[in-house]
């Protein structure tokens, strides 16, 4: 006897439906899985007989073949294992057919029966064409996110058996729909002094442009970098579906909703591998760092610390906002639209500043400093130096202006862009930059100097360009950009003394 049941696998962010197909025949016992399975897959067999076992449900001692259709794709994970359970006991008949019919069946099974959740629910659950879909009991509130199935679960294979049978009820879902746990941000009030920082922190949140700060060690560059995040405003639905489906496929936790709606913060170690950071991998493509960063923040701590190839492949995907792996078995795109900022010490000691401060070799900085490529520092708009703050401003100054009056702010300016038709003024397009920020007479002039003598690249000038127009919204100038926005663009796009030779 044949089964047919419905389910899918993961292929980087997005689902793919597969239709697991169990022939049950006389002949030597066996059990055979085809369609070019991953080591999880095949591992199903051994998986679903000790759960069938161990549930009190029959292990026909028949020749058994599993096909994972469509066969010339490679299938992964172990999310395949409820589904060629359920078609072993149809195939088998100890499960009416027509009870499984319209439905489709999505987890792994435990040795003891159990129903366990997999990655990337949202997206498998997209995929598939069936009415109802069988998820573990956690998935629940993940799956509900895709708003078009009627959703079932069990958290066990028995119980799954009995509700197919009609002899229980399904099994309930844990406590959801629960309001997402209210984890405080960092606040910016907690940084003293620091002004031109804190200045180029609200331009980066309100426009989008990526930041470099760099300075001594305690200067406060990590804790200015961690407040970005609570500076951007909340998600919206699209942007939060798409951040759930890269953080659902990379196995990472989710809230108690499902829904990712704030812009998730991400500070990888400067010892991590470009296959980490950029994402893929061999049998499973896993999204990297930068794409777990998507509408959100990337923070790069220690940046001086990374090799130079792993920040020479963020390149590409800063400036289409996605990256794509290519491997001899598959070819993924993962979305990376996220704002990226750094920290670095001005050398490998971390005092820079003039002879006798440092303890750095001029062989020692030069390398150092070469560590940014050219064309990687001309992506960062915002370049600033960070200097240690007056000891009365640590022990007695007043508090800053915190972070919710800042985010105002900059809800404001993103709210303009949005009237542009994007999302933040850096993702203006050149060809636009004239008809929506254009120049003044003196503005023009000093931007025209700046390419004459070379110090300002053609990607340079368009980014010096929109940052000056996140400068004008901010002051809520309407008209042209004025040659004092163009200049403060510039300042703030200033090498710190020791990357000059990188630039």
């Amino acid at each position: 006897m044949i089964a047919t049941i419905p389910s899918a696998t993961v292929l980087g962010v997005d689902g793919r439906p597969v239709v697991v197909e169990v022939h049950v025949s006389n002949g030597l016992p066996g059990f055979n899985i085809v369609g070019l399975p991953d080591a999880a897959c095949r591992e199903s067999r051994d998986r679903v007989r000790a759960a069938l076992l161990s549930s009190g449900l029959a292990w026909p001692l028949k020749r058994t073949t599993v096909n994972l259709a469509p066969s010339g794709v490679r299938k992964g994970g172990p999310g395949l294992d409820l589904p060629i359970a359920v078609g072993l006991l149809v195939a088998a008949g100890e499960v009416e057919a027509e009870t499984v019919a319209g439905m489709a069946f999505l987890g792994e099974l435990g040795l003891d029966g159990s129903i366990r959740p997999v990655p990337g629910v949202v997206s498998m659950v997209d995929a598939i064409g069936c009415g109802t879909v069988v998820v573990p009991p956690v998935s629940v509130a993940e799956a509900r996110l895709v708003g078009r199935h009627q959703l079932r679960t069990a958290s066990c294979i028995r119980e799954l058996v009995d509700a197919l049978r009609g002899a229980g009820p399904w099994g309930d879902p844990p406590c959801g729909g629960q309001e997402q746990e209210d984890h405080p941000q960092p606040d910016l009030a907690d940084v003293r002094g620091q002004r031109l920082a804190r200045w180029a922190l609200e331009v980066a949140a309100a426009g989008g442009h990526h930041l470099l700060l760099s300075g001594p060690p305690g200067a406060g560059k990590t804790l200015l970098a961690r407040r970005l995040a609570g500076l951007l405003p909340p998600l919206g639905r699209v942007e939060a579906l798409e951040t759930t489906r890269v953080h659902s496929a990379a196995g990472v936790p989710l809230p108690a909703g499902g829904l990712v709606d704030r812009p998730p913060l991400r500070a990888p170690h400067h010892g991590a591998s470009a296959v980490s950071l950029i994402g893929g991998g061999t049998a499973w493509m896993r999204p990297g760092e930068i794409s777990m960063a998507h509408n959100g923040v990337l923070f790069l701590d220690e940046m001086g610390e990374f090799p130079v190839h792993v920040l020479d492949a963020l390149r590409q995907p800063l400036e289409e906002g996605l990256v794509r792996v290519c491997r001899a078995r598959a070819s993924v795109a993962f979305p990376a639209r996220f704002l990226l900022v750094a920290a670095m010490n001005p050398c490998p000691c971390g005092q820079g500043g003039p002879p006798g401060s440092c303890k750095c070799s001029d062989a020692a900085r030069a390398r150092y400093a070469r560590r940014l490529s050219g064309p990687l520092l001309d992506r960062f708009d915002l370049r600033i130096p960070v200097t240690r703050p007056d000891v009365a401003q640590l022990m007695g100054g007043p508090a800053g202006e915190g972070s919710a009056a800042v985010a105002e702010r900059v809800a404001a300016v993103r709210a303009l862009a949005a009237q542009r038709g994007v999302r933040t003024n850096a993702e203006l397009a050149p060809g636009r930059l004239d008809q929506v920020a254009p120049l003044s007479g003196a503005a023009q002039r000093v931007l025209e100097w700046r390419l004459r003598v070379g110090s300002l690249s053609a990607r340079g000038l368009h980014r010096v360009r929109r940052v000056a127009r996140t400068l004008a919204d901010l002051e809520g100038a309407d008209g042209a950009v004025g040659e004092e926005h163009v200049c403060a663009a510039l300042e703030l796009r200033a090498d710190p003394p020791a990357l000059e030779a990188a630039s």
